[in-house]
């Protein structure tokens, strides 16, 4: 990849710098701020370059629609703080801005335009949109590994119309995962939470050949539950997962590669309710699986001691309440020690699981955190992501 490090002249020139700046929100207040730490290296480097930056990001799914509560005010207003420099929100829609319509105020270094999935041209990669961006600046910069493995407009077609480099941080996580693929010691675990399992398919199928063990918690444990004919009460599950779980269960057979799910689970009415602890057979049908039991707890501990290299995507619970977030710390303190211990190799990966670790204060106790989640595993299953693609 060409890096902005490569590049000799940046005096007065108009970076469009794209970030994922996707960071948990609660109300307008942000909840876990990792992922604009990370990138203020970068802009740091540019500004003590005399480039005017321009930032390109998004929040959320607004699906192309306007949606307030998905605003980049709060975003801006912390990494303002956090950098001690003005940064313009632009609001207007991006669609009528030129390059004249910034900058108008040579004092002014940094701007910020609106979240970019406001329109729906954005995940659409659409080749208008992207040429429209790229009429803004002189330059483009990919400091967003995180969305590198979507093709839309911001991250691949933009590319098309302007030189294009890394940003330090993309750079950093490419060299990580680099490492971690042509260094790995079996054996290899790979515990992988999150939701929902027909998204991470794939993943998981091109994962089995290379790994020793998948520990799979979270909702995607709840199909392989009810799969395996456990109820699973008003659980968030997914219909038509069967055939899915059945090719998973037969490709791990096949490739040597154990599969394990939880064993006990805990439960609450609803999200704000007690906790419980239940085996398997006893959850109510008006029960929500909310986090993994002590004996899955102790299962992956067990896994994890035998582990030289542990690979985390994903909690293994609704984390946010305390109350069901037992799984997710246990997991992410037993990694910790183990690697304190240098017993193991760890890297984790995607939004909550850095939310967790920082959470807990252990995010120095890991190899490698990185803040991106889908684009971690793709990268390691050895898929050509866009964004990358396109600075080759």
């Amino acid at each position: 990849m060409k890096s902005i490090q490569d590049l000799p002249d940046f005096n007065q020139k108009k970076i469009l710098l794209r970030l994922d700046l996707n960071v948990p929100l609660d109300n307008g207040n942000i909840i876990d701020a990792t992922r604009i730490d990370k990138i203020i290296p970068t802009i740091k480097f540019l500004l003590k370059k005399n480039a005017k930056i321009i930032i390109l990001s998004h929040v959320g799914r607004p699906k192309g629609k306007i949606v307030n509560e998905l605003s980049l005010i709060p975003i801006c207003e912390d990494l303002k703080n956090k950098i001690k420099k003005n940064i313009k929100l632009v609001t207007k829609n991006l669609k009528e801005i030129n390059s004249s319509d910034l900058f108008i105020n040579p004092e002014e270094e940094i701007v910020m335009l609106e979240n970019l999935r406001f329109y729906e041209e954005e995940e659409g990669n659409n080749n208008e949109f992207a040429r429209h961006l790229a009429s803004l600046g002189d330059i483009y910069v990919n400091d967003a590994f995180s969305c590198s493995h979507r093709e839309h407009a911001s991250i691949a077609a933009i590319a098309k119309f302007l030189p294009s480099y890394a940003g330090l941080q993309l750079g950093l996580e490419v060299d990580a995962l680099n490492k971690i693929t042509f260094e790995i010691k079996k054996p290899i675990t790979c515990i992988i939470g999150g939701s929902k399992i027909s998204t991470k398919i794939n993943i998981i199928k091109n994962l089995i050949p290379k790994l020793d063990n998948i520990i799979i918690v979270g909702g995607m444990a709840n199909n392989i539950l009810r799969y395996k004919g456990c109820p699973v009460g008003k659980s968030v599950v997914e219909e038509n997962c069967d055939k899915i779980i059945e090719k998973i269960f037969r490709l791990s057979k096949k490739e040597k590669c154990k599969i394990f799910y939880p064993e006990d689970v805990t439960v609450g009415k609803d999200f704000d309710s007690s906790p419980e602890i239940k085996n398997l057979e006893s959850v109510l049908e008006n029960e929500l699986i909310l986090d993994i039991g002590p004996k899955t707890i102790k299962t992956i501990e067990n896994i994890i001691e035998n582990s030289n290299t542990v690979l985390w995507n994903g909690p293994a619970g609704y984390f946010e309440n305390p109350d069901y977030a037992t799984g997710s710390f246990e997991i992410a303190k037993k990694i910790a020690e183990e690697n304190k211990a240098k017993k193991i190799y760890s890297v984790a990966g995607g939004g909550d699981t850095v939310a967790v670790i920082n959470n807990m204060g252990v995010i120095n106790d890991f190899n490698f955190v990185s803040t991106a989640g889908g684009a971690f595993l793709e990268y390691l299953e050895g898929k050509e992501l866009p964004g990358i693609k396109v600075l080759n």
